[in-house]
């Protein structure tokens, strides 16, 4: 993930606590700047203030702008779609009214956008960490130089003026701390994308579940020849095959005085998915787990990835009781997707294979046409594809945005390391 800054935009003493919005319009309270050269840390902040002193015609208003916003000028900021505005304290007694504006996302824009983050857990988890994996990117969420509009009432004519430039500068530090302001300024509020997100993840899980449930018809008796004494029954059908997965919980709507539905609906995942277990293979799936295994087994059973706010707050409460991350439950959920806890011990138990198959792996991969593999211990890797043995004997995908060594898994395990590739590129 991308370092955080430190303290991140601070409210003035006396400011409110946080920014008042609803989905379509957020104002925030003025804020500081950040101390130093840097007008932001992170690599979409930073994008923003490129795209700005590009844009400039006038290098001397930057300039004059950043000591603006650096003596705390820029007053509240409000952002809707299409536009960040503020008042702007300059010479005179009165602010200026002082505007940027950009073009938002058309719906194709956003559905591109929304199949690309809801495509891999790794997006999701980060998005709600507040991170924006450069991958996303190629949607045309940051802005290009000439993508930014100022208008400012002052009467310079300046392009941008240093007001505008200011506003620009402040708001760069709204972004390091909440890229859901940027997704704003492009159409669409935090709450609209998380719950079209958790609409394509319901819709992906009940199109699987759809195809596990069907399978030929069984033999039926008819319930009158069944109840006929002296009728000779023919014997019974088999038992129904187990499904490939456990079952998706009702949902439990909220009563007062009921108990609490998230409660409830961990509590069917949890029996849904003991019980599948122990039809399938005969064992207690939690006997032998350690605190954090059982974590990361809770988690993976429940529906979703953390996408909406319950889901969210389980997460949250189930990281802090095993003295992690949400971003470090959510990894460990991909890897328990991908194959239980062998596929969560290659996620974090790196090791020494013997020689063998580890060794004979890079050339299989050179001769189908994957070079540039480089070795690790157990693992083989490229700028952004990793493939790790298992002590299981069996190949697992990951994938990384490019040099960024933020490794998630992904694909089917194989015991062929080319099979596995080919898994995890969709081949």
């Amino acid at each position: 993930m991308t370092p955080r800054a430190h303290g991140g935009p601070r409210s003035r003493p006396g400011a409110p606590a946080g920014p008042h919005h609803d989905d379509h319009r957020r104002t925030f309270p003025p804020i500081e700047p950040l101390a130093g050269e840097e007008a932001a840390t992170t690599w979409w902040g930073n994008a923003w203030v490129e795209a700005l002193e590009d844009t400039a015609l006038d290098p001397a208003r930057l300039v004059r702008g950043r000591a603006y916003a650096a003596r705390g000028n820029v007053a509240a900021i409000t952002v809707t779609p299409g536009k960040v505005m503020a008042y702007v304290q300059g010479s005179r007694a009165r602010p200026y009214r002082t505007e940027i504006r950009l073009r938002t996302l058309t719906d194709d824009d956003w559905d591109d956008f929304l199949a690309a983050a809801a495509a891999r857990p790794d997006h999701m988890a980060a998005l709600l960490d507040k991170d924006v994996p450069q991958t996303l990117a190629a949607v045309e969420l940051l802005p290009t130089p000439g993508d930014l509009i100022p208008d400012c009432s002052c009467p310079d004519d300046g392009y941008p003026c240093k007001h505008a430039a200011a506003l620009c500068y402040q708001t760069a530090r709204l972004l390091d701390e909440d890229p859901f302001v940027l997704f704003l300024m492009r159409g669409r509020g935090e709450r609209e994308i998380l719950a079209a997100l958790s609409r394509r993840n319901a819709a992906r899980s009940a199109a699987e579940h759809t195809a596990a449930a069907a399978a030929a018809p069984q033999a039926t008796v008819p319930a009158s020849e069944a109840v006929t004494p002296g009728t000779v029954r023919p014997p019974l059908p088999p038992p129904f095959p187990a499904p490939r997965r456990a079952g998706r919980p009702p949902a439990y709507p909220h009563a007062p005085g009921a108990p609490d539905p998230l409660a409830l609906d961990l509590l069917a995942c949890e029996a849904a998915a003991r019980a599948h277990i122990l039809l399938t293979t005969g064992r207690d799936p939690v006997a032998s787990l350690t605190r954090w295994q059982d974590a990361v087994r809770l988690a993976a059973a429940h529906p979703g990835s953390g996408l909406t706010a319950s889901t969210r707050a389980l997460y949250r409460d189930l990281a802090a009781a095993a003295d992690r991350t949400p971003t470090d439950l959510a990894r460990a959920v991909a890897a328990w997707r991908q194959g239980g806890p062998a596929a969560l011990s290659v996620l974090e138990e790196p090791w020494d294979p013997p020689a063998g198959p580890f060794d004979r792996a890079r050339p299989a991969l050179a001769a189908a046409d994957f070079p540039g593999f480089r070795p690790w211990r157990n693992q083989l890797s490229t700028r952004s594809l990793q493939l790790r043995l298992g002590r299981d004997g069996l190949w697992y995908g990951y994938e990384s945005d490019p040099d960024r060594e933020d490794w998630w898994p992904r694909g089917t395990p194989d015991t062929d390391p080319v099979g596995a590739l080919a898994a995890l590129l969709g081949r």
